[in-house]
């Protein structure tokens, strides 16, 4: 005898289909509008905003996959509702929210800096990225939405608490470059062990009740990987451009695909690839050698059509300063890496004027 499947266990095995390129699924994302079931007869509707037509190809694909599993169907229909990203009103509809342009009025530039695995000195070079935009004389903030790992407060030598102000946050502030992290609430040594609605939540609330003021730079060091974090950063406010972070290791630039395809699925501009550890500098003689690979990320970068904005070596006073609280770029104003993440910033710079208007408006 047949039996009978309930909306209830469609909805639980739709949770099993992620949103292509992110680990969140489609119901908690709201797409799924509609479950009816009739005998083994089940209609699924589905309503998203994307420009790319592969997405709700591969939804509607995944969908039959997964309910063709569960006994008791024998029929599925599958209504796809969706709507041009750029048809979409600034107040939103269907779909994921979309950003508030009115968010962060008096920042001109929200840099994501961001890598599609952990271990490639992603917040080493959000640090130093922030200190070398500083020292062209813009006004900097830094802020670590790396809720699971924080380094930020470490990196920067800062173990304040943060104080309130009418209710906002006041960031902290470090060599001239204002601050937030996790790490500054809880103890360095608290785990946080919290799901993927509360993290959301903390990172609104460092865009929304953080009093960053009047900044040209707000550079936003994302946890590794294509998870939540991500995905409510490009919802939350217009994200100027992302640096995607890698090492010469085959395994790196793997992710880097990864990373790639989440960014172009959100619409958000890629300036580039920063290939960090790529050549190893003796302290003694200056003598530098590759002991990875050599050319992997300029290789990527050239693959996925995007430039490569700087290769950062690799020096012991870079670990030192990480653990110090004194970054490279304060602490050896000659060393090789410092010029690194000057290169760097010149041709951040560079990427972010080649943007259309519409593109660097906030």
């Amino acid at each position: 005898m047949a039996t009978d499947v309930t909306e209830q266990q469609i909805l639980e095995e739709l949770k099993k289909i992620h949103f292509p390129g992110y680990t969140r699924d489609i119901v908690s994302f709201g797409l799924v509008k509609k479950v009816t079931v009739c005998g083994g007869v089940v209609k699924v509707e589905i309503g998203l905003v994307s420009s790319n037509p592969a997405i709700p190809k591969k939804i509607e694909k995944d969908v039959k996959e997964v309910l063709s599993q569960l006994a008791g169907v024998t029929q599925i229909n599958v209504q796809m509702q969706v709507t041009p990203a750029e048809r979409v009103a600034p107040s939103g509809a269907s779909g994921p929210p979309k950003p508030d342009p009115n968010l962060l009025p008096h920042v001109k530039h929200v840099i994501a800096v961001a890598s599609g695995k952990g271990g490639v000195g992603k917040s080493t070079v959000a640090v130093n990225l922030a200190l070398a935009l500083k020292e062209t004389g813009a006004k900097v903030g830094l802020m670590d939405a790396d809720v699971y790992g924080p380094s930020i407060p470490m990196m920067m030598g800062i173990e304040q608490k943060p104080e309130a102000e009418e209710g906002k946050i006041v960031p902290l502030e470090q060599f001239g470059i204002k601050l937030m992290s996790i790490g500054f609430l809880v103890g360095e040594e608290s785990p946080l062990i919290w799901r993927g609605p509360i993290v959301s939540r903390v990172v609104q609330q460092f865009l929304r009740d953080v009093l960053w003021g009047e900044l040209d730079y707000l550079v936003v060091d994302l946890p590794p990987g294509t998870g939540d974090i991500q995905l409510t950063l490009v919802q939350t406010v217009p994200i100027s451009g992302a640096v995607i972070v890698t090492t010469p290791q085959e395994v790196a630039l793997l992710d880097v695909v990864k990373a790639n395809e989440m960014f172009k699925t959100v619409h958000t501009p890629i300036l580039g690839v920063v290939e960090n550890m790529s050549t190893f500098v003796c302290p003694k003689c200056t003598h530098e050698e590759p002991i990875f690979r050599q050319g992997g990320g300029a290789k990527e970068a050239q693959r996925i059509g995007v430039p490569l904005l700087a290769q950062i070596p690799i020096e012991p006073a870079i670990c030192v300063g990480g653990d110090t609280g004194k970054p490279i770029f304060i602490q050896s104003p000659s060393s090789q890496a410092k010029e690194a993440f000057k290169t760097l910033v010149h041709n951040l710079i560079h990427q972010l004027s080649m943007l259309t208007p519409s593109s660097q408006s906030k």
